[in-house]
């Protein structure tokens, strides 16, 4: 049993593979290599609440970056826009269906999934539910982390907007300003959640007790 609990606190560093103890800090502290100076890994700074925060800002966004508009285009006196769900509904009447298909898996179901693990991950902690499920539910989790490409969409529909900027009216709607705050919750969650810690606390919690 010393011997396993020797193991789990041993740490390998990424760039140079140098195994070393994993030390214990305290909030904004970082761990690095003491062979090539790498960070092995970082404390973040009450990484929980402010994961629980910004998820739950994450969710109230989906609903209006799918239902509003996104961009208003006028052309001769007629005017046209088209939320994110049009735009699928679009490409399917058009017979589209796989781009359709990847429009909405990435840019809604995965986005949506992700942020909403983030804030049943913080929550479950927060509230001290911790539960093999939920290490289970936070291996899949990391799934996500490479495949959310609304970021490719935002640029895509940048891009659209400078080919149109010639016409006679132009707007921007509100949809792609909530876009815009999504993506920027989606990147913040990947900054402000400590995933070494949640691992810590995940495999304390559930270890065996002596």
């Amino acid at each position: 049993m010393n011997h396993l609990n020797d193991i789990n606190t041993l740490i390998a560093c990424k760039h140079c593979d140098t195994v070393a103890n994993s030390p214990t800090l305290t909030a904004g502290e970082s761990a690095l290599c003491p062979c090539c100076g790498y960070t092995l890994f970082s404390r973040k700074v009450d990484p929980v609440n402010r994961t629980l925060a910004v998820s739950l800002a994450g969710l109230l966004l989906l609903i209006p970056t799918v239902t509003l508009p996104i961009i208003g285009v006028g052309v001769a006196g007629k005017y046209n826009d088209a939320t994110l769900i049009d735009c699928i509904m679009l490409m399917i009447n058009a017979d589209f269906y796989i781009i359709a298909f990847s429009v909405f898996l990435f840019t809604i179901a995965i986005p949506s999934v992700r942020i909403f693990s983030a804030f049943y991950l913080s929550y479950r902690i927060k509230t001290k539910q911790l539960s093999t499920s939920l290490l289970t539910f936070y291996r899949s989790y990391h799934l996500f982390d490479s495949w959310t490409m609304i970021h490719v969409f935002f640029l895509g529909v940048i891009v659209s907007m400078y080919k149109l900027i010639s016409l006679d009216e132009l707007i921007v709607g509100s949809g792609l300003v909530s876009m815009l705050l999504l993506l920027f919750c989606s990147t913040l969650i990947s900054i402000t959640l400590d995933q070494k810690l949640i691992w810590d606390l995940l495999e304390h919690e559930l270890e065996p007790k002596s």
